[in-house]
């Protein structure tokens, strides 16, 4: 499967119904999507691994880290529409190697390979993001993760990826869209800018990006 390709199936996939402003639910564009989990493709952390998807939403990071290989992938998320939307756009691909999982990241426990995520940006709940990366930092050596590119964001992820025993290997900026779907939605189409994270834990042996 090539990236453009997975970039057009994941944005086939069914978004939400009843977004839920104080989570934060937008879902994460396909392009986006495509670009987070190539970068964890071609560095090997999917293929036959044991993925976590934190704050799966309607499963977008989910359906396509099964698609490229992983051996088994925990989509964990606390809304239980978005869920069902979720197991409905595994099973609409034929995908049976996700575990849907109704709680809070915070209850999640097990031990596994890579998490991928795109976290609430914070604009509703500031910090909001906090409680995702610390339990991804716990549960895994290798994350990748979606953060508004602010340099104030930056300075935050910087900090806290260091002071949690982390590490950032590759970083990539890319624009994000958000169709109106709140009331408190001015433009029919928002584009920010996002950044694309790789973190991995110190001392975990893999070469650091140029």
């Amino acid at each position: 499967m090539k990236k453009k390709h997975l970039a057009i199936l994941l944005s086939k996939l069914e978004g939400f119904r009843n977004p839920k402003p104080w989570l934060e639910q937008y879902r994460t564009p396909g392009n986006v999507a495509a670009e987070l989990l190539w970068l964890a493709y071609s560095l090997g952390d999917l293929r036959g691994k044991t993925v976590a998807d934190l704050g799966a939403g309607t499963g977008v990071l989910s359906v396509g880290a099964a698609l490229l290989g992983a051996e088994k992938v925990y989509a964990v998320e606390i809304d239980p529409e978005a869920l069902a939307l979720a197991r409905k756009n595994a099973e609409s691909l034929g995908l049976d190697n996700i575990e849907f999982l109704l709680e809070d990241v915070s209850e999640f426990s097990e031990r596994v390979d890579a998490v991928v995520m795109n976290p609430p940006f914070g604009s509703q709940v500031k910090h909001a993001d906090r409680p995702f990366l610390l339990k991804a930092f716990e549960v895994s050596d290798v994350v990748y993760s979606i953060h508004l590119s602010k340099p104030e964001v930056r300075d935050f992820i910087e900090a806290f990826t260091r002071d949690n025993g982390f590490k950032i290997t590759h970083h990539l900026t890319l624009p994000f869209e958000i169709p109106a779907q709140f009331d408190f939605h001015r433009k029919r189409l928002e584009r920010i800018m996002v950044d694309v994270y790789r973190f991995e834990r110190v001392g975990n042996g893999k070469a650091e990006a140029d």
